[in-house]
């Protein structure tokens, strides 16, 4: 459970904890529309030195950084090497079968890892700085124009905020599962592909089985106690945009606008 971030909060008084949540999530849509435009080296220091800053601001020890990378090694691994195997473009630096590595694969592939490595680290900012449930309300902030098409802003953040809720109470519910399989003689580590496929399945079934189950409890639950969904509720939790978000905004803009004359053109 140390090692998860999704669904984590490290409480902190550091500026980025005290920035409003909406301010948040519209820098980091922000910030994953600008990496795209960091294609060369330039951009890419910037890119990395203003991601930096924001991991010192944050406050938040880096072995959390870490975590939160460790995760996607796979998946960033897996882009990188299809990148340097399969890019037929610029000169050929080793040729092996039907695989070539070019000097242009492997930049793409660089700049891939880079994209990947800093978009992790951002997210990893915003959920470890800021609370949930905060997060659901300023999802459904940001969606209350999008009401007048009848779009449920009010759902959508309740949805937001139980599935980040029960993160915790699934990887607890799951570790409990493999134990229980483990004191009965299941190994997760041995066999081949197919036999380490089929050994989840004991976890997933009892996983399944007692999500449905909390699921109905928590549905039963809340029409106990009468909710009606989000027409007429009032929010204990009031969201206040300061200054302080605003200049945040101006900063991620700055940067866009920055990234975008220095960016190569291809």
């Amino acid at each position: 459970m140390d090692k998860l971030i999704l669904g984590r909060y490290i409480p902190g008084d550091s500026l980025v904890h005290r920035l409003d949540p909406r301010s948040k999530l519209i820098a980091m849509m922000l910030f994953i529309i600008v990496v795209f435009w960091a294609n060369n080296v330039v951009t890419n220091a910037i890119m990395l030195a203003f991601t930096l800053v924001a991991v010192i601001l944050s406050q938040i020890p880096v072995k959390f950084f870490i975590n939160g990378v460790k995760p996607m090694i796979g998946i960033i691994l897996f882009t990188t090497l299809f990148q340097v195997f399969f890019t037929t473009q610029g000169n050929p630096l080793f040729t092996f079968w039907v695989f070539k590595i070019t000097d242009f694969g492997l930049a793409q592939a660089l700049l891939i890892f880079m994209r990947f490595v800093l978009i992790i680290l951002m997210s990893t900012i915003l959920t470890l700085t800021t609370m949930p449930l905060s997060l659901a309300d300023a999802v459904e902030s940001l969606l209350k124009p999008l009401r007048v098409f009848k779009v449920p802003a009010h759902e959508i953040g309740l949805m937001l905020s139980l599935s980040l809720r029960f993160v915790p109470t699934l990887m607890d519910d799951t570790t409990r599962i493999m134990n229980a399989q483990r004191a009965r003689g299941v190994d997760f580590g041995e066999g081949n592909l197919m036999q380490k496929v089929k050994t989840i399945i004991p976890i997933l079934i009892p996983l399944f089985a007692s999500s449905f189950k909390r699921a109905d409890a928590l549905a039963t639950a809340m029409e106990s106690r009468g909710y009606q969904g989000g027409d007429g509720r009032t929010k204990y939790r009031q969201l206040k945009w300061q200054l302080s978000d605003s200049l945040t905004i101006l900063a991620f803009l700055l940067l866009g606008v920055t990234l975008f004359m220095l960016k190569t053109t291809v």
